[in-house]
């Protein structure tokens, strides 16, 4: 399986628990990480051991003459310490086969599970906008306001439109994509994207997800410049849309040092929407 053909939605929620997927959009197909299932199933919260019983069924699936563990495949998927690992993967069909062999109350619920998370993507792609309305919907359980979903919407359809530009002008996703991203980014903001979430405290989570009304509007300002810069020079490949890149990133950074020098208010901030933590005795 080829990793040019997935997108990431790389997290989905199960009881509380988080499932790491890739969507395979050749195929038109969910991948899940076999050892997040397998720890749901087991209720084992230690990662190495669920690997460890993972390690032993697989082994024994093997010895009966399963052909099941031929089907699963290996993917790079981000791990607690925010790199990138291959782990073992698994479709839909396969898990729910695999399901079968895990001796757990949890396996219903497993598979309806499994099989509605299917049957969303499918709706998804007959209907984009339900995909919409479920961003939508995640965003106000998270908390965050009408305003503040509205614009990262905008943003994101922003974000796509240059993203698809790129697609068809010879920038190969993933890896080219983030150096773009990376110097459109440090342009207008000063900061690289890494330093902007280490700025946050941000793992794992996406920036954008917690990035201030300002900071959204100057990120789709500068993505909505460096495309209609590229398409006015006709850029291709990476060196040459690295010049859009930061042609567009200046023009946000010039209207964001206007509007702090307006308001003496700094636009990039360390705030985020992280749960605050428990202090030790207070309740």
């Amino acid at each position: 399986m080829s990793n040019k053909k997935i997108n990431n939605k790389q997290i989905t929620i199960f009881e509380g628990k988080k499932i790491r997927r890739l969507w395979d959009g050749k195929k038109e197909k969910w991948y899940f990480s076999i050892i997040d299932i397998i720890s749901v199933l087991t209720e084992q919260v230690d990662f190495k051991k669920a690997k460890s019983y993972w390690t032993t069924l697989k082994n024994r699936l093997k010895n009966e003459g399963s052909q099941l563990v031929t089907k699963c495949d290996q993917l790079k998927m981000q791990s607690a310490d925010g790199k990138f690992y291959k782990t073992d993967v698994a479709d839909v069909e396969t898990l729910l086969r695999l399901v079968q062999s895990v001796p757990s109350p949890k396996a219903e619920p497993v598979k309806l599970w499994l099989a509605r998370v299917g049957y969303e993507r499918i709706e998804e792609i007959n209907d984009p906008g339900k995909a919409l309305n479920r961003g939508r919907d995640y965003w106000q359980r998270m908390g965050r306001s009408q305003k503040w979903i509205q614009q990262r919407m905008m943003g994101q359809e922003i974000r796509n439109k240059l993203t698809d530009y790129w697609k068809d002008n010879e920038v190969k996703e993933k890896d080219e994509y983030a150096i773009l991203t990376n110097i459109i980014h440090r342009e207008w903001s000063d900061l690289s994207v890494r330093e902007h979430k280490n700025l946050k405290k941000l793992k794992t989570q996406n920036l954008r997800d917690h990035m201030s009304d300002a900071e959204l509007v100057f990120t789709a300002l500068a993505e909505l410049s460096t495309r209609q810069i590229a398409e006015t020079m006709e850029s291709k490949g990476l060196e040459k849309n690295k010049i859009p890149a930061k042609k567009g990133g200046r023009i946000a950074k010039n209207a964001r040092k206007e509007l702090e020098s307006k308001t003496g208010k700094k636009v990039v901030s360390g705030g985020n929407f992280l749960a605050p933590k428990r202090v030790k005795g207070l309740r």
